[in-house]
């Protein structure tokens, strides 16, 4: 954990419940890009590759980063293992186009916007396969 950093316990039935919101995010994403909504697709993509971020570290470290520091994600990340550097590729790329999703007055192109959720459905695949670890 980065240095002053913060983290609260997680569940199992919690890991599972960030996974739930995680698909729904991805699912979300993707009807948003297919009814060309490029701003709504990436934000989307991006709270689901970050809710799949906290299913992975609640899962393999029992944890995950209380706040909106994503620096201490992706440290936390690293510490989760092959799934946990897998998420943190993927979230890493992301993060970058959060503000320009949610607070910048400009679109986003679909192209862009089809690469964020082909990024966030791939987070969610490896949450998927580390939360069906628990059973």
């Amino acid at each position: 954990m980065a240095r002053g950093g913060r983290t609260r316990a997680v569940t199992a039935g919690q890991a599972r419940r960030y996974l739930a919101k995680a698909e729904e995010y991805a699912d979300a994403a993707s009807s948003e890009l297919d009814a060309r909504r490029g701003i709504a697709a990436t934000s989307l993509a991006i709270h689901a590759a970050i809710n799949a971020a906290d299913a992975v570290c609640g899962v393999r470290l029992g944890e995950r980063v209380a706040g909106p520091d994503y620096d201490q994600v992706l440290a936390l990340l690293k510490k989760a293992g092959k799934d946990g550097a897998e998420v943190g590729k993927d979230l890493r790329r992301l993060l970058p186009m959060k503000t320009k999703a949610e607070y910048d007055p400009d679109d986003i192109p679909l192209a862009t916007a089809s690469r964020a959720v082909a990024r966030g459905q791939k987070c969610v695949t490896v949450a998927r396969r580390v939360v069906a670890s628990l059973r």
